[in-house]
């Protein structure tokens, strides 16, 4: 467990979640998009992330990242951003939650991240961390778990401490909420029953990892991701097969080894080499891209790039070879 000390000289993380009217989200994620190229102008500034509802996550959640707590201090407070949540007021259905926190590490593999505020009085701060202790210890014992942080109030920004613990799965994830040995180190710190938590959830794994001089753009779409891992999938499979054929495999077998293979071959060569270099402007756009333009180019490439495989493939198999 590491716990943040508030260094004013630490990087600076700001988790925003909200609610958004129904109907106005495509309206809401297109003012996002223009809030975060805003923040970009700031001093600082390394990156923004917006997460649209999932099933595990009932809120957009959007996460700022700066350099230091002054500098996320003078863009939360400035008056451009105050401008810009006058207009964006329209698309909220209530107030938004947020969570601060200072320093910390932040991980290298998309995870499911549960964030919890508490308000502790002064005079319990040692029971509190103490407390916080033995949660991270019983948490550690359950399937999953990749590691906790605890970040002490942010002077002018937050005065309630914030703890961060991390699951590879919802359902590793779910297994600690709903354990009894969870129920029972809560009823050991029955004074610190003033939290609130809230779920971050980012899937599809290492496939869609992009960091580039500490700045980070949204997370792909669900649509963005189907679309991209299909780019990836074809070629992949029909290769193997290509490859395959000549074992004359029965096709249970066939299958199962080319899945395996397939799975192997996406990880850590299609995706990775391949399909993220090529359609990255699309998956990850930069904040100051209209979305409009950046889904032209991408939809624009998936096209042209299946095109290509299916003649490719075609001329091959029907010109050039034929299957055994």
């Amino acid at each position: 467990m590491n716990t943040g000390h508030g260094d004013p000289d630490a990087s600076a993380t700001v988790i925003i979640g909200r609610k958004v009217l129904p109907g106005r989200e495509r309206e809401y994620e297109e003012w996002q998009y223009g809030v975060n190229a805003a923040a970009a102008d700031y001093p600082g500034y390394l990156g923004a992330e917006v997460s649209p509802p999932t099933p595990l996550q009932p809120d957009w959640v959007v996460v700022y990242r700066f350099d230091s707590i002054a500098h996320l201090q003078a863009w939360m407070n400035g008056a451009t951003r105050q401008r810009l949540l006058d207009v964006g007021e329209q698309y909220f259905d209530g107030p938004a939650t947020q969570q601060v926190m200072s320093g910390g590490s932040r991980p290298t593999d998309p995870l499911v991240t549960v964030v919890v505020t508490h308000r502790v009085h002064p005079g319990h701060v040692e029971d509190f961390l103490a407390w916080q202790r033995r949660m991270s210890h019983a948490e550690s014992t359950f399937e999953g778990f990749r590691g906790s942080e605890v970040f002490r109030p942010v002077e002018g920004l937050q005065d309630e401490w914030t703890t961060l613990y991390r699951y590879d799965t919802a359902e590793h994830l779910d297994a600690w909420l709903t354990s009894d040995k969870r129920q029972e180190v809560l009823a050991e710190g029955r004074k610190f029953d003033d939290f609130k938590l809230r779920t971050v959830d980012n899937s599809f794994g290492s496939w869609f990892a992009f960091a580039e001089n500490g700045r980070e753009a949204p997370a792909p779409s669900e649509t963005k991701t189907a679309l991209a891992v299909w780019v990836g999938l074809y070629p992949t499979v029909v290769l193997l097969t290509l490859a395959l054929s000549p074992l004359r495999m029965p096709l249970w077998l066939g299958l199962l080894v080319g899945n395996l293979l397939s799975s192997f071959i996406m990880s850590f060569f299609t995706m990775p080499r391949y399909v993220n270099p090529l359609l990255k402007r699309w998956l990850r756009p930069s904040p100051t891209e209209r979305p409009a333009r950046t889904n032209l180019i991408g939809l624009g490439t998936v096209a042209v790039v299946t095109v290509f495989w299916v003649l490719v493939f075609y001329v091959v198999t029907t010109r050039i070879w034929s299957l055994p």
